[in-house]
């Protein structure tokens, strides 16, 4: 058994459609006893097929074809085989994370919408109005920094799937490497098998888009009304800093939170970039986050 699931493993580093082909001459075989190429043929291509005997997958039966080695070892290491396509249970959402999309998807009417934006505004200053009494507002937009920067690598390291991205990224390189190795010895049969493979695997694309994107949705849940505060304290309340001048990196001495500083953006969106910036690669190393593919 060990050797048998050795020789499955090694058949399925050559792609998914070796495994299938496998499990094709398997099925043939327990239910005919033997299996021929004649009864195979509509399914699996002659390359497949003498790939299987050369493997020792198939043993010869004499005049009656050929039986498979081990049938038993073979469909157990095909069962406990880690499948390469990224699965439904790997990247689908809860209801709750449907439920963040959508109270995201309504937020983002605050950016447009002033009415929307006040009322997400005045409904935030209830919790963060005190803080704004207490420090200079530099030192505010600095404090949500830190806990934007925090509740951020928490939601990744809790939701972020590194896994399921590296096993895309490792099928896809495979699938690249057999590309180049079937159009070197002119095999047009395996690039259209391979071609077919890639279009099978538009589908984990999107299931690995929504596993990068889950975590983005839990990180905006709370990023954009803390956002939206600090837009609406300083445009429509008109809070100022506590000192004639501001003094930031590169730009220098700056004298309003609105003064433009890269292009239309304003000192205080820069100013919490920087630091949030700053405090969220700091978090990130401190928890050890990773957000890096992993295999």
């Amino acid at each position: 058994m060990p050797r048998t699931a050795q020789k499955v493993d090694e058949l399925a580093d050559e792609g998914e459609h070796m495994t299938d082909a496998l499990v094709t001459v398997l099925e043939v075989a327990e239910e005919e006893g033997t299996v021929t190429w004649s009864a195979v043929s509509d399914d699996i291509s002659s390359g497949e097929w003498g790939r299987l005997i050369e493997k020792g997958f198939l043993t010869d039966a004499g005049g009656d074809g050929f039986v498979v080695d081990d049938p038993e070892g073979v469909r157990e290491a095909l069962e406990d085989a880690d499948p390469d396509s990224v699965s439904d249970e790997d990247t689908s959402w809860t209801k709750y994370d449907k439920m963040a999309g959508v109270a995201v998807l309504g937020m983002f009417a605050g950016y447009a919408l002033p009415s929307a934006r006040n009322t997400i505004g005045e409904t935030m200053d209830l919790f963060l109005g005190p803080l704004e009494s207490t420090l200079p507002f530099y030192l505010v937009i600095m404090v949500l920094a830190v806990l934007t920067g925090l509740f951020s690598a928490i939601m990744q390291d809790n939701l972020m799937n590194a896994e399921v991205m590296g096993e895309y990224q490792e099928k896809t390189q495979r699938l690249k490497e057999r590309r180049k190795k079937a159009k070197e010895r002119g095999d047009e049969e395996a690039l259209e098998k391979i071609q077919q493979e890639q279009m099978e695997m538009m589908t984990d694309n999107l299931g690995v888009f929504k596993a990068q994107f889950r975590p983005m949705v839990w990180i905006m849940l709370l990023t954009i009304p803390v956002f939206l505060w600090m837009y609406y304290m300083i445009l429509d309340v008109g809070v100022t800093q506590s000192s004639p001048v501001i003094v930031i990196p590169i730009a220098g001495e700056v004298s309003s939170w609105k003064t433009g500083i890269v292009g239309p953006m304003q000192m205080w969106i820069v100013w919490y970039f920087l630091c949030s910036l700053c405090f969220g690669q700091i978090m990130r190393k401190s928890l050890n986050v990773q957000t890096s593919p992993t295999g």
